[in-house]
């Protein structure tokens, strides 16, 4: 729009209306370059952006995860087998893999720089509610990887909230989740999940209206779909973790549907 501007009161100065009509064609031309030269330089920018966001994300991750496994004062041949666990289930190669345990070593370390490495998540993730929201899952889904989460591992899982200024309510509707996540597992996958699992699974009480089931479903649904979490940073490591997610989630709003017999 400048160059058409500029073009036309350069154009009509020098040469009257045809000068006019050809300031306004050059000008619209350099626009049009200066459009596509700008824009190359703004997705170049988000791309590397997107990349920085992965690769803290990750990090962070697995260190601290091997803080919170740390926080009763050792860490455990079981507890380094559990997060050996959460590895393989998110499908990490060998090299990643390497690099998650690498991690995972620095995260136990004494001088881990716990609330420096939270504060620069929040940062380049701007605080985005679902990528937070991920991340406190998979500590949660680590911690209670043997079926039980430690009294100090659980309190600094509080405190990491704090630090990320991520909500204790949900922190607490999530901690739910897992738990009836868990009893499902423990209870055997070929028998289904219980009514009151499906319920803690998408966070309602049965006596919730069909409408508020419905929309319960679709909240949970939209916070962990894979391609908007990816669009907004998510790691590629983690992308299996996010469709798990929406399977079980899926599964229990599936049961309670069929239960109640509404569409």
């Amino acid at each position: 729009m400048l160059g058409k501007l500029i073009g036309g009161i350069v154009g009509f100065w020098l040469g009257g209306f045809l000068g006019l009509l050809l300031g306004l064609l050059l000008g619209h031309q350099v626009d049009r370059n200066l459009t596509r030269v700008a824009g190359g330089f703004l997705l170049s920018t988000l791309a590397k952006h997107q990349v920085k966001i992965q690769r803290v994300f990750f990090e962070a991750t697995f260190s601290v995860m091997g803080h919170v496994a740390k926080a009763d004062g050792r860490v455990s041949e079981h507890e380094i087998a559990m997060a050996r666990q959460v590895m393989q289930r998110m499908g990490l190669d060998e090299d990643a893999t390497r690099e998650a345990m690498e991690m995972f070593g620095k995260g136990k370390q004494a001088d881990f720089d716990l609330e420096g490495t939270l504060q620069e998540l929040r940062k380049v993730t701007n605080g985005r509610l679902n990528l937070m929201q991920m991340f406190i899952e998979i500590q949660l889904g680590a911690g209670y990887a043997d079926g039980s989460l430690d009294p100090a591992e659980r309190e600094l899982l509080v405190r990491i909230c704090n630090i990320l200024g991520f909500p204790l309510a949900v922190f607490e509707r999530l901690e739910a989740m897992i738990q009836a996540e868990i009893h499902l597992h423990q209870t055997g996958r070929n028998a289904g999940p219980s009514l009151d699992d499906c319920y803690a699974i998408l966070n309602i009480d049965e006596t919730a209206s069909d409408a508020e089931v419905k929309r319960a479903y679709r909240r949970l649904t939209s916070e962990h779909h894979p391609d908007k979490l990816a669009a907004k940073g998510l790691p590629k490591e983690m992308m299996k973790l996010a469709e798990e997610k929406t399977h079980e989630i899926r599964k229990a709003y599936e049961r309670i549907r069929e239960t109640r017999g509404f569409k």
